[in-house]
């Protein structure tokens, strides 16, 4: 799942640490998050939009990739 949260966590000049405290989470798991090795649960992923004021779907675009039966 493609997402947002990079840009989001600089424009208000936060770090990672600073994000994670916010929200619950280690440092490593917004790293994760941000470069797309793990996808947040979807009750992180509201507490992450509730952080930043915005809608689940202006954070976070899902995006189908050939392996989740899509076709092009």
């Amino acid at each position: 799942m493609e997402n947002r949260l990079r840009v989001l966590r600089a424009e208000r000049g936060w770090s990672q640490a600073d994000l994670g405290e916010q929200i619950g989470v280690s440092r490593q798991a917004v790293n994760a998050i941000e470069t797309g090795k793990h996808d947040p649960s979807l009750l992180l992923a509201f507490r992450i939009a509730q952080v930043f004021g915005a809608r689940l779907e202006d954070i976070f675009d899902p995006k189908l990739s050939s392996s989740d039966g899509a076709t092009s």
